[in-house]
């Protein structure tokens, strides 16, 4: 837990709509700025086996725990929404004067991603170059609202039980459900299992499950919007993919070659939806390789 303990130690803050918004920043040895975008359930933490190396590529990483989320403000009466977290990003983006970014995403992150897309398309057709995404690297995520095999917690979370089912749900059912979306010979440890936990429950944060899987709903509302800043946008995008993820595996990838043209794609046969934690070496080594090859 030393190291854990330690990511939340160095951790920074930044205010948004008046609650405190934890963020990690790193200074590193290469150049551009990357963004990381973490997914639900989980935090910024997310990202810390990846870490190292991307900071060896990258002359600044940032990563912020969203609102509702990790070591950030869970606040009660707050309406959690897609938006919402993109505000943050762009806000301390600007807060930080970075005006050009390469984005790294995963799960709900990837759905934030997004939406970033989406602004940035607007702000190229206004001429507008005071935020520019350089790049957007996709992990597992639920793109397209068709393919998204929710688990039955998370359409529980939605449904009107929701509220009852976050403020009572148990670790051991926390523990199972996480689990079952990784890869069979890549299953978290019991430290991480713990660690995620933590993240999970800190602040009272599992009262507000039922508000923040609303994103499922936001999915589908904003599908044309979001699959279609995904289609038609002019900056580079790889996807790579956990094929054995029950939620967003095999069956989104092909989905994605089919609706995305001249598809990057990596495939990684043995791995779940945790890419970054399950298989962390050929995870960053997909990162690298697309700037070395399609971005520089």
């Amino acid at each position: 837990m030393e190291e854990f303990a330690s990511w939340r130690a160095s951790g920074r803050r930044h205010t948004h709509r008046g609650h405190q918004i934890f963020w990690q920043d790193s200074s590193g040895r290469g150049d551009g700025n990357l963004l990381c975008i973490h997914g639900f359930p989980t935090a910024s933490w997310d990202w810390h086996a990846v870490w190292p190396g991307l900071r060896e590529r990258f002359a600044r990483v940032i990563a912020p725990d969203m609102i509702g989320f990790g070591w950030s403000a869970k606040p009660r009466n707050y309406e959690y929404r897609i938006a919402d977290q993109a505000d943050i990003h762009e806000n301390l983006l600007r807060e930080q004067r970075i005006s050009r970014v390469h984005i790294l995403a995963h799960d709900y992150g990837d759905t934030v991603a997004q939406e970033l897309l989406a602004r940035d398309a607007q702000r190229r057709a206004d001429g507008d170059d005071s935020l520019v995404i350089e790049s957007l690297c996709l992990l597992n995520g639920g793109l397209f609202p068709e393919t998204h095999r929710a688990r039955v917690v998370q359409k529980l979370l939605a449904s009107p039980l929701g509220p009852l089912v976050g403020v009572f749900g148990t670790e051991r059912v926390f523990r199972s459900n996480l689990t079952a979306v990784f890869g069979p010979d890549t299953r978290p440890s019991t430290e991480e299992l713990d660690q995620f936990w933590i993240l999970w429950c800190s602040k009272h944060g599992k009262s507000n499950g039922h508000k923040l899987i609303r994103y499922m709903g936001e999915r589908k509302t904003n599908r044309e919007r979001w699959v279609g800043a995904l289609r038609d946008t002019p900056v580079p995008v790889r996807l790579i993919d956990g094929l054995l993820d029950p939620v967003s595996g095999a069956h989104m990838v092909r989905r994605y070659r089919e609706l995305i043209p001249n598809p990057d794609v990596v495939e990684l046969p043995k791995i779940g939806h945790y890419p970054q934690l399950e298989a962390p070496d050929e995870t960053l080594a997909a990162v690298l390789e697309f700037h070395a090859s399609r971005v520089t």
